[in-house]
């Protein structure tokens, strides 16, 4: 047991050194000359105390002999001399607390762009989107933004250099009391390792029984911003669950900060039960230092300067808030080196030489063989075996009951995901083996669940082809096709309006319209080289009468093109030359309108229904 014990120990502190070089490591690539600035200021911050210290214990020996001989003889002349150094060394010490704060503003502002640089860059890295929709990396992401707690990782070097610094100005007390007597300042060492031992184990495991529990702040987070954000700002003012959100925020924060707040407790419990050990320290070197002045065996100006190095001595072992913090940023700062390795692997030698597709692809077929597919952390597959064939130039539409996958099958078929067993294919190719950005330029999609950029009109449809997003004609001629230009040339703006009540002069969009704008951005992309159309939904947010003038341009909007259709009215499913039924994670049915009816199967039964009950709507 105690081989685990000393085990575990050395695992912790292997993982605390390590944290902290790559805090160093991060402030030297970041900026060399901020990180020697701030190596000096660990210098001096170690220094300068205590010679502060040391020059009032001479000002205070030399005090007598100058009052007796006055200041014009050599003792007044050293007491000047100790008077100058001390003032002079005071005077560096105020000016340390300024110099910590410029420095920690300049090296926070450099680190802080370095790093979310970094991860937004490694998060936005892989083509797909699973890592965003696992919570050990949402967890790491949102600690990483310190937005979980009011320690940022950014403030780490200078925390550290504050640490650092305390911890040499400790070592250098100790080294002037071991000048008065060896085992001295050996043994105000050897007291003050012990007592920082067990600190600062608790402070460390503190930090680190937050980031384990990460998920539950984030949670709490999450329900914070429900309660003020203005889109749902209305609901829980209608209605009433205002006060449930701040209750929930409340009780997530709570069960999230227990942990460590059990670890606090054990920490002043710690403090108060090593704080006899300290002051049996104290009075043992108190006692060593009065029985000498006692006997004429020091001077007064050693004297004076040996009982306050006592006090300074504690900086070696003492935990301050500033080693709280130290840990909790460290367990916030992201191994980012870890992070970009992850999200990006080294590719084998077979996958980097990826297959370039032809500019027409697909010119032949989509296809699903066997795929299998389940989200991380799911007990289910959304797919077990499915088998379908999407005919390229064509329209094919995807029908199904509510969890069926059909949402699903279109992140695969644009690469966000990537199957758990089978393969997809474009003209016989495996997906998995071509560029998968390469493909996602090839494709346009409109989600269920589409965007409303922040951002002016023009930029929301330039969006989908973002290198032609200044080219305004292409834009007009997107949002045309759209069923969007009259919506937009109203505007306050025109194309320069921003698409929001959050910024000045912006205006919002009702949601059929900014469907309108989702279609447009989608076109865009099509104008642009795209060869796949994806339509989750794509009239959903429509009237009857846009959802009629959208379909019937659809055939010459498509024309050419190979498109999935997602949609539950079956107006807009009949349309289509190909229709997929998907249940149960497989194809269940295939065919076109004429032919399913005709079966007689699951589509005819979907069909039926939902003409059955449209038609008792119309007699009502």
């Amino acid at each position: 047991m105690g081989g685990g014990r000393w085990g575990a120990a050395a695992v912790r502190r292997r993982l605390g050194h390590s944290a902290r070089v790559r805090v160093i490591r991060l402030l030297l690539v970041t900026s060399l000359p901020w990180t020697l600035a701030l190596g000096a200021f660990v210098i001096l911050s170690a220094v300068v105390p205590v010679t502060v210290l040391a020059a009032m214990g001479q000002v205070v020996g030399r005090v007598p002999a100058a009052a007796r001989a006055g200041l014009g003889s050599p003792a007044g002349h050293g007491l000047i001399a100790a008077l100058v150094v001390s003032m002079a060394a005071y005077a560096v010490t105020l000016v340390l607390g300024p110099t910590q704060t410029a420095i920690a503003s300049a090296v926070k502002v450099r680190l802080t762009y370095a790093m979310q640089d970094r991860l937004v860059a490694a998060v936005s890295r892989p083509a797909g989107i699973a890592h965003l929709e696992d919570a050990a990396a949402l967890d790491e992401l949102e600690l990483a933004h310190g937005q979980l707690t009011a320690y940022y990782p950014a403030d780490a070097p200078t925390t550290l250099a504050v640490v650092i610094g305390n911890r040499l100005s400790g070592l250098v007390a100790c080294g002037v009391l071991g000048v008065y007597r060896w085992w001295l300042g050996l043994g105000m060492l050897a007291l003050w390792l012990l007592v920082r031992r067990p600190l600062r184990k608790v402070v460390y495991e503190q930090a680190q029984a937050f980031g384990r529990t990460a998920g539950l702040m984030r949670r709490a987070r999450y329900l914070q911003q429900l309660a003020v954000k203005p889109g749902t700002a209305k609901e829980s003012r209608v209605f009433g669950f205002g006060d449930w959100l701040i209750e929930r925020y409340r009780e997530q924060w709570t069960l999230g900060m227990a942990t460590a707040w059990q670890m606090l407790r054990r920490y002043n419990i710690g403090v108060t039960r090593l704080g006899g050990v300290v002051l049996a320290g104290y009075v043992a070197a108190t006692s060593v230092i009065a029985y000498g002045a006692y006997h004429h065996q020091m001077t007064l100006a050693t004297l004076a300067t040996l009982l306050p190095m006592l006090v300074a001595s504690a900086e070696v072992g003492d935990i301050s808030w500033n080693d709280v913090a130290l840990e909790w940023q460290l367990t916030a700062l992201p191994n980012l080196e870890a992070l970009e390795s992850r999200l990006d692997p080294p590719r084998t030698a077979v996958h980097s030489r990826r297959i370039e597709l032809p500019a027409g692809a697909p010119e032949h077929e989509l296809r699903f063989e066997s795929v299998a597919f389940r989200y991380p952390g799911a007990r289910s597959d959304v797919f077990t075996r499915l088998d379908l064939s999407i005919p390229a130039g064509r329209s094919t539409a995807i029908v199904g009951l509510n969890g069926a996958g059909k949402t699903t099958l279109v992140k695969l078929l644009t690469g966000l995901h990537d199957p758990t067993a089978g393969r997809i294919t474009v003209d016989g190719v495996d997906l998995s083996t071509t560029d998968a950005e390469g493909w996602q330029r090839r494709v346009a999609v409109v989600f269920q669940d589409f965007v409303r950029y922040p951002t002016t009109a023009a930029d929301n449809v330039g969006f989908g082809a973002v290198e032609h997003i200044c080219d305004r004609s292409a834009i007009t001629a997107a949002a045309q096709r759209a069923g969007a230009r009259d919506l937009v040339e109203v505007l306050p703006k025109g194309w320069d309006t921003v698409l929001s009540r959050q910024y000045k002069d912006g205006v919002d969009l009702s949601g059929g319209q900014w469907q309108r704008v989702a279609l447009a951005r989608a076109l865009m992309a099509v104008d642009h080289g795209a060869r796949l159309l994806a339509l989750d939904e794509p009239t959903a947010w429509l009237d009857v009468r846009g959802e009629a003038e959208f379909f019937a341009s659809f055939l010459e909007l498509t024309a050419g093109l190979t498109t999935v259709i997602i949609s539950h009215r079956f107006s807009t499913v009949r349309q289509a030359e190909r229709i997929c039924v998907l249940e149960n994670g497989e194809a269940l049915e295939i065919g076109t309108h004429e032919d399913l009816m005709t079966q007689s199967g699951r589509y005819a039964q979907m069909f039926s229904a939902q003409a059955s009950r449209f038609d008792q709507e119309l007699r009502g």
